[in-house]
């Protein structure tokens, strides 16, 4: 066979494996912004989730655009280059541009999390739009695109994935924009103390958690399984896969060790933002990184992020919601410093020489996020057009923002819907003369897991007409304590649902004692019941009044 034949067969068969293994891992990557969705959705209110969910939806649409009209030609411009958008490249690097672009949007929609429930949408959007065209290629074209570390320290900077690139970056971005937006309401004291305001779903947290350490086997693994000179880089890649894998477990394992240790609980949502903070740790070194240096990255990594978290709420007064700062800032940032330290031997030459070009790094990302990002949010919040205003935020960016109710018939207790039946199926006639004639309401509120038995009971003395309300209260009950990401809280309103039954024909005493004997527990917290006259009643389908009405 001729080997010139040969030779470009084999040339074409490795371009075509590598630009489908390309491709998958874009996907898998992609998939990530799922697992980002759910963990935000799940840190915020239930009144700003659809908020949350569009940001995450538009940080994609509207960043991959931008990045291929704009930011693809900053990056190369940045690097040294002439200004060439991935536009004006051949449909082959269309790959290229598509595998970079999951990255920069990996970087845009963290800060979402950060801004969470005050923010408006064009701000945000507006800040979305800039990231991509500018503020993330200007980092690319420094490091991945350039050599200009290299030029200043003579020795390059190592980021294999993006610890610091993406996750640094996108961490420190979304710190700058909380501290100029402001923290949301009612989340500070007057006298700076700190009040604790939990997210509406710790199962879409947790979700989404694992939702993102598989796709982050994209980021990592994914970039290690490259056919290069025709060789499979199995070494690197079993390395990337080990130290990926032992650097997650070691993150959730240090975050929930601290969380005990500061409340004598293992804090679970501390566990999952450790779980995200060990992958961030090692994003940047995985390939280089020793066995043992993939516990120690890790397990420091979920270590500080309840510390760190505590300095940004209580010393910094910044209102990061979604804790994307000690999740991706300073574990990105702390894994890309430990980088000579950890590596595997033989990788690193001089110490001192790799930590100065790591620092030289950091510094400059950090310089250039934060001064880029302070001044975006400082003219959107000038101008006015940072910030919803305080009674949109107090009903929630959902309705504001959106017109929409995430959750329309949430936000309480589930109420149960069993029972309720008439049994013979015979419901009294209106008339008669009970309660002297009298129009009455017997109002009560009462466990929710009772109210099946309720409606059951009332429906037996033929009373099934009833209206139920969630509601919560205070009464005799006792507060409970509540916890989220290792802050404690009083619950001291607890979740009840009212029943009004309004009866004219049968006696209110018969009522009181059904919805009393089907509601009793014998514990505090059982409920009370209340009878009061009504003036006057009107049927409105048949404009009936009075007793006939009811």
């Amino acid at each position: 066979m001729d080997p010139i034949l040969l030779q470009a067969e084999t040339e074409m068969l490795t371009e075509a494996i590598n630009n489908t293994w390309i491709l998958i891992v874009t996907f898998l990557i992609f998939f990530m912004h799922a697992g980002f969705a759910m963990l935000e959705a799940g840190q915020v209110r239930s009144k700003n989730v659809a908020n949350q969910l569009t940001k995450n939806l538009l940080t994609w649409s509207v960043g991959v655009t931008v990045f291929f009209l704009i930011g693809v030609g900053i990056e190369s411009v940045v690097a040294g280059g002439s200004f060439e958008p991935a536009f004006m490249g051949e449909p082959s690097s269309w790959i290229g541009w598509l595998y970079g672009a999951v990255f920069a949007m990996t970087a845009a929609t963290i800060v979402s999390g950060a801004v969470a429930g005050r923010a408006k949408l064009r701000a945000y959007i507006g800040y979305t739009f800039l990231l991509a065209a500018v503020i993330y290629p200007v980092v690319t074209g420094i490091t991945w695109a350039g050599g200009y570390i290299e030029t200043l320290t003579g020795t390059p900077f190592a980021d294999f994935a993006g610890g610091m690139i993406v996750h640094g970056m996108g961490g420190i971005a979304g710190l700058t924009a909380a501290w100029i937006l402001g923290p949301r309401m009612d989340r500070y004291n007057d006298d700076g103390t700190a009040n604790v305001i939990p997210g509406h779903s710790l199962t879409f947290a947790v979700l989404g958690t694992l939702l993102l350490a598989f796709g982050w086997y994209g980021f990592n693994v994914g970039t290690s399984a490259i056919i290069g000179e025709g060789v499979f880089l199995g070494d690197q890649l079993g390395r990337v896969a080990m130290a990926t894998t032992i650097a997650m477990a070691c993150g959730a394992m240090g975050a929930g060790l601290v969380a005990w240790l500061k409340t004598e609980k293992v804090d679970t949502l501390y566990v999952a933002n450790g779980l995200l903070a060990g992958l961030v740790g090692i994003t940047a070194i995985p390939d280089t990184v020793s066995w043992w240096g993939a516990f120690v990255v890790g397990g420091l990594a979920g270590a500080q992020l309840p510390i760190v978290f505590g300095f940004v709420e209580e010393r910094l007064k910044i209102d990061d919601v979604c804790a994307v700062f000690p999740v991706h800032g300073s574990a990105g940032v702390l894994g890309t410093l430990l980088f000579p330290f950890v590596a595997a031997p033989g990788v690193v030459d001089s110490i001192a020489n790799a930590f100065i070009a790591q620092l030289t790094g950091v510094v400059l990302i950090t310089v250039w996020t934060v001064g880029a990002t302070a001044l975006i949010w400082f003219v959107f919040k000038a101008a006015g057009q940072a910030r919803v205003t305080p009674e949109h935020e107090r009903d929630g960016l959902d309705v504001s923002e959106h017109g929409v109710d995430t959750y329309p018939e949430f936000g309480q207790p589930d109420i149960a819907t069993d029972g309720g039946s008439t049994g013979n199926g015979i419901i009294r006639s209106d008339g008669g003369n009970p309660n002297t004639g009298e129009i009455k309401m017997v109002t009560a509120i009462v466990r929710p897991d009772r109210l099946g038995a309720i409606k059951q009971s009332l429906a037996e003395i033929g009373a099934p007409s009833l209206t139920v309300t969630n509601v919560s209260g205070r009464g005799s009950q006792p507060a409970k304590k509540g916890q989220w990401r290792g802050e404690e809280y009083t619950v001291d309103l607890h979740q009840k649902v009212k029943i009004e039954c309004v009866v004219a024909d049968i006696p209110a005493g018969e009522v009181v004692d059904a919805i009393g004997e089907a509601a009793n527990t014998g514990e505090p917290g059982d409920g009370k019941i209340f009878v009061v006259p009504v003036e006057d009643a009107y049927q409105v389908r048949t404009g009936k009044t009075g007793p006939d009405a009811v």
